[in-house]
């Protein structure tokens, strides 16, 4: 058994939902040497990081980058947005919806969290027609925002944020469209423009390939004008002077230069296989792994095939099964390490990550650590994942 002070042979298989595992080559850019923040070599790279973000966001309109995790972009994008008291309607989907509601409330503002009820709130995605039946009752426009995450880490599913615009719309209300794809962004297909999202946030150490520490906001024009009447206190956080700064490529605080060098090469990834190609690598892989699910015969977390995610696949653990004491069997005897369950799910299922820099193979070497794992902790399984996950890989 692998022990914490002992260095394991071979390589680590981080297969938790993010972060993902780093790419050498991204890893070498983070290693370049730190130059001046202010001269012209940092304008240029800026300019280009900054045009390569609105592609991969898929928008026209301007994308803040902070030196922050993505709970930081959550911060940013209500701060920038609203006033203390303001009312933002926010939709259950798994913890993380749970985590940036908590965040809103610490922030001075009122929020409504609707969806299902009961346990199964979390094995579905948003239902637009919830939100746009609220909004319709929302006569006097008291709420500002509506706030959902497209890609819920916790329990794996995708939802539809073009429905959830069209709700909005149908309801003829003026509230924000804020959308969290900090887990989506670069591996399950997003449009900011075309599916009018006011302000989208993201995180660096997803699907961009990147170690922790940058943070997105992607910002709508409608969204800068509501930042002009926005009275919540910012600072660091504040649009205006990022914005003014990133004119010429620059920030008007210190950015995370070396973070930079590798979103660059990150980028330059991407955009080499291209980005509709990098959508259908992920869609294959997760169709793999929920083939490998279905053949042990367990749960997918995610009920509702429409919105699984091509992200990570959650697997419910059989009753009487613990999920973290099976997740620290697989990490001492394989180096393997999946996601942990999160708030409501804790103990009752384990994540595979397969996003970032996976491929078949990779995805292959974590299922059958699954699945030797499960054996060995007495988990009874129907048949061989790993086969069936390979004929959906031939």
């Amino acid at each position: 058994m692998l022990k914490l002070d002992q260095h394991p042979s071979g390589r680590h298989f981080l297969h938790i939902p993010g972060p993902s595992p780093v790419p050498a080559r991204v890893l070498r850019a983070i290693s370049y040497q730190t130059i001046d923040h202010r001269g012209p070599e940092f304008g240029q790279l800026g300019l280009k990081l900054l045009a390569g973000m609105q592609q991969i966001f898929k928008t026209q309109h301007p994308v803040i980058i902070y030196p922050s995790s993505g709970t930081g972009a959550w911060e940013g994008a209500l701060v920038n947005t609203l006033s203390a008291g303001d009312l933002v309607l926010m939709y259950e989907t798994g913890h993380f919806a749970s985590l940036w509601r908590n965040l809103a409330n610490r922030l001075g503002i009122k929020t409504e969290f609707i969806g299902l009820e009961g346990p199964e709130s979390w094995r579905y995605g948003v239902d637009a027609s919830k939100i746009e039946e609220r909004l319709k009752a929302d006569s006097s426009h008291q709420i500002k925002a509506v706030c959902v995450v497209h890609n819920e880490t916790s329990t794996g599913v995708t939802s539809n944020i073009a429905a959830v615009r069209k709700a909005i719309d149908s309801a003829k209300h003026p509230a924000l469209l804020m959308v969290d794809t900090i887990s989506g962004l670069a591996s399950a297909d997003y449009r900011h423009d075309e599916w009018g999202v006011d302000v989208t946030v993201s995180g660096s150490q997803k699907g961009l390939m990147l170690p922790p520490g940058l943070g997105f906001n992607a910002i709508s024009p409608k969204a800068i004008l509501a930042s002009k009447a926005a009275t919540l206190p910012k600072a660091y956080w504040a649009w205006d002077e990022i914005l003014e700064s990133n004119k010429a490529g620059y920030w008007p605080s210190t950015p995370a230069t070396n973070l930079l060098y590798g979103l660059h090469e990150a980028m330059d990834m991407i955009m080499t296989e291209g980005l509709d190609h990098v959508f259908a690598r992920h869609q294959r892989l997760a169709k793999a792994c929920r083939a490998a699910v279905t053949a042990w015969g367990l749960e997918i977390q995610c009920k509702d095939p429409a919105v699984y995610s091509p992200v990570l696949t959650g697997v419910v653990t059989p009753d009487g099964f613990d999920s973290d004491a099976l997740r620290k069997l697989i990490f001492e005897r394989y180096n393997l390490s999946l996601g942990t369950g999160l708030g409501k799910a804790k103990g009752r299922l384990f994540r595979i990550g397969h996003l970032g820099d996976c491929n078949e193979l990779a995805l292959l070497a974590a299922l059958s650590g699954c699945e030797m794992g499960m054996k060995q902790f007495g988990i009874s399984l129907k048949s061989s994942g790993v086969l069936a996950a390979q004929e959906v890989l031939q």
